[in-house]
């Protein structure tokens, strides 16, 4: 048994997402902490039926007693004229440093290829975020560029540009 596993999103789910989301230290990156309302509403839309294709949240659980540590997922967005997937991660504190984003980083790579819908997925980390840039580099995504991206809506900040292709080897 693989020490991750990642479990479709649940009604459940909404106390870790309240932990990953609502601490400033955690949002540091993505323009701050959300509000408990905007917490509420993500994870209501976390929890709906995703058309088929179009990504999915999940759960990350890791050890023996499958502990909540993080979310990850892939979603559709449109980028530069083309329609692809992005893809984003939080994990927990305490569990950061452990190997647990790469692992559910390959996990997600592996579904979205399956979907075989778009090319390629991207994710945008901050420059700054050195932890988040080396997990895209750990899973073979390519640098493209350095470029401003808006997140959350009204806040742009400086990210890295990173994609990997799907339909690739």
């Amino acid at each position: 048994m693989s020490d991750i596993a990642l479990l479709p999103w649940a009604e459940d789910d909404l106390p870790l997402l309240e932990k990953l989301l609502g601490d400033p230290d955690m949002m540091a990156h993505v323009g701050g902490p959300e509000s408990r309302e905007k917490i509420r509403e993500r994870h209501q839309r976390y929890v709906q039926p995703w058309e088929p294709g179009t990504g999915q949240m999940f759960k990350i659980a890791w050890g023996p007693n499958l502990e909540s540590v993080g979310h990850i997922g892939y979603w559709e967005k449109s980028w530069r004229d083309q329609l692809v997937y992005e893809t984003g991660w939080f994990i927990l504190p305490a569990y950061q440093g452990r190997g647990i984003a790469t692992k559910a980083g390959e996990a997600v790579i592996e579904r979205a290829r399956q979907e075989h819908r778009h090319q390629f997925k991207h994710a945008f980390p901050s420059i700054a975020n050195a932890p988040s840039n080396m997990i895209c580099r750990k899973l073979g995504f390519s640098l493209i560029e350095e470029c401003e991206f808006e997140y959350p809506p009204g806040h742009f900040m400086k990210v890295n540009d990173w994609r990997f292709d799907l339909f690739g080897k």
